[in-house]
């Protein structure tokens, strides 16, 4: 899937959602593969109060993979992402440690 996009640094600043509806931050970097110019992933810097703050505490943002970009235009739309939920040992049954 190709998203157009006049000129990367249109999208630097630009406010990030998950499809799902929840702020995550801004646009601040792009890493990008020069020998096959192509975008490799975004960097989205977690903004104060944003589902991305809440859900990664006190980093300051993430990489997302460019494949999980479904729309950049005035806002840019990532895919939903959930923040990986630890077991819990007592819950393990015996022996499964």
């Amino acid at each position: 899937m190709a998203i157009k996009v006049a000129s990367v640094t249109e999208t630097f600043g630009k406010d990030v959602f998950t499809d799902k509806g929840m702020y995550c931050g801004k646009i601040e970097d792009f890493e990008c593969d020069l020998r096959k110019f192509k975008v490799r992933a975004v960097v989205v810097r977690a903004m104060k109060g944003s589902y991305l703050t809440n859900m990664l505490g006190n980093k300051k943002g993430l990489v997302v993979p460019f494949p999980m970009v479904s729309s950049i235009g005035d806002v840019v739309i990532i895919k939903h992402i959930t923040a990986p939920v630890a077991e819990d040992v007592d819950d393990m049954p015996p022996g499964a440690d």
